[in-house]
């Protein structure tokens, strides 16, 4: 005789039930902290497997432990082995009716590379303000496949974090863009009230966030979006500051400016008009590189002379093992770089003034249509919660190419907007626009610094 399995999920509150019953394509369920957001997406997750037979499932968080703690162990308690497998390796639980669900991390700078290619059924995003819209679309795409299971996704969220801004106009404003159905979006707001069993069991939880800074408290104890709506770079408006990419005259002065770790070179190339308006034409953004392929890669992309590249200043520490720098080995590769300034808020001031007018009404930073990382990355960071004069630093992928922006601004700070181009020798053609075959020459003592 088959002995009979059962599960015990608790009792679902309202706004739970809400979210289980939710078809539209993208469902968002949060608001304020403790609303029981996270029991939800394990419920729905383990209902989705039991009900649709053969159904590819992904559950992702920013961070591993996170993963480990909220989703991976209590499920495993909660699933009988009668039902399903663990497979430690590939982090995921196979059902018996041929269901999986699987259990992933997105690390910054990385994740595409692991998700890329896959496909799921449904697709889980907790704590998705901890994600860029860029990487929340690339999921997207892994939501395909030829199972008769219904394609959605589901994320949970509370306000703040380098994704505030994305999930806010979608799920909150729900201000659509071209390509976007309003009907493919729901958001299910829950409070701390609608979650009884926490309060049950931390009776001083609602006191604890009462406790907190006005913004934070508005935010985690009412779901406030507007509380921590501020991006930092406010500035910033895409109807303003991107345009159309247009053919850059010769005579303009081009720089480069970049940042660089093993986890990720961001490279910005930058056209000055004589007016001292800069342009940002090209944008480069690729993980796992060393400095010889960086170096290769970013000659490989200029085919036009660059008057200086500006680099972090540790690019010239020396290595342990070689008693070399990096800007050593960038210059042996064919880029030879100037130190740029390393102070945070004096370099994302320098932003945020490029990003005002100039005399004419019009910003003296614009970036072309091309480089949509980086007008993506400056639209979602945030403001620091325990330092408004700083942004956000988390999560790291959004960061970079800020930061190769701030060592191009803080470097030519005191000359944008004005007439303050360095000349390019009329001898180095680029060949107009940003093409040609005119190599670029350097002067090492004056940049090797």
């Amino acid at each position: 005789m088959d002995r009979k399995v059962t599960i015990d999920l608790g009792d679902a509150n309202p706004k739970q039930s809400l979210f289980y019953r939710s078809r539209t394509l993208y469902t968002a369920y949060g608001g304020a902290k403790g609303g029981g957001k996270t029991h939800a997406v394990r419920v729905k997750a383990l209902g989705g497997a039991l009900r649709w037979a053969g159904i590819k499932i992904l559950i992702v968080r920013r961070a591993y432990p996170e993963l480990r703690q909220n989703h991976i162990d209590p499920m495993l308690k909660l699933v009988p082995s009668e039902l399903a497998t663990w497979n430690g390796t590939t982090n995921a639980l196979y059902f018996v009716n041929g269901s999986t669900i699987k259990f992933g991390n997105f690390q910054s700078g990385a994740g595409e590379r692991v998700y890329q290619g896959q496909e799921y059924d449904w697709i889980f995003i907790d704590e998705a303000t901890q994600f860029t819209e860029g990487e929340f679309r690339y999921l997207g795409a892994c939501l395909r496949g030829v199972s008769s299971a219904p394609k959605r996704f589901y994320l949970t969220c509370n306000p703040g974090g380098v994704g505030h801004a994305w999930v806010k106009r979608l799920f909150i404003d729900r201000r659509f863009e071209r390509g976007e159905n309003p009907d493919d979006y729901s958001f299910i707001f829950a409070s701390v009230e609608d979650n009884l069993p926490l309060l049950r069991s931390s009776p001083s939880y609602i006191s604890m966030l009462e406790s907190l800074p006005d913004n934070l408290m508005r935010a985690y104890r009412y779901g406030d979006w507007d509380a921590l709506s501020g991006a930092y770079f406010s500035e910033f408006s895409a109807e303003r500051h991107v345009i159309a990419p247009i053919s850059l005259p010769r005579g303009w002065t081009r720089y480069r400016a970049f940042d660089y770790g093993l986890d990720m070179l961001a490279c910005l190339w930058v056209a000055v008009e004589p007016n001292g308006r800069s342009y940002v034409y090209r944008e480069l953004k690729v993980a796992g590189l060393v400095v010889s392929e960086a170096a290769r890669l970013m000659r490989d992309m200029t085919g036009e002379t660059i008057a200086i590249t500006y680099a972090p200043p540790d690019m010239w520490s020396r290595q342990k093992d070689t008693g070399r720098t990096m800007a050593e080995l960038f210059a042996q590769g064919g880029i030879p770089i100037a130190r740029a300034s390393s102070s945070r808020v004096h370099g994302h001031m320098q932003i945020k003034e490029a990003l005002r007018d100039m005399d004419d009404g019009q910003p003296a930073l614009l970036f072309f249509g091309d480089c949509k990382c980086t007008a993506s990355d400056l639209a979602a960071i945030q403001s620091d919660a325990r330092n408004p004069n700083d942004c956000a630093t988390m999560p790291h992928d959004a960061t970079h190419l800020v930061d190769a922006l701030r060592y191009y601004c803080s470097s030519r700070g005191a000359a944008m907007g004005a007439s303050a181009a360095v000349p390019i020798a009329a001898s180095d053609s680029d060949g107009g626009d940003f093409g040609g075959a005119g190599a670029a020459r350097w002067d090492l003592g004056t940049f090797l610094l």
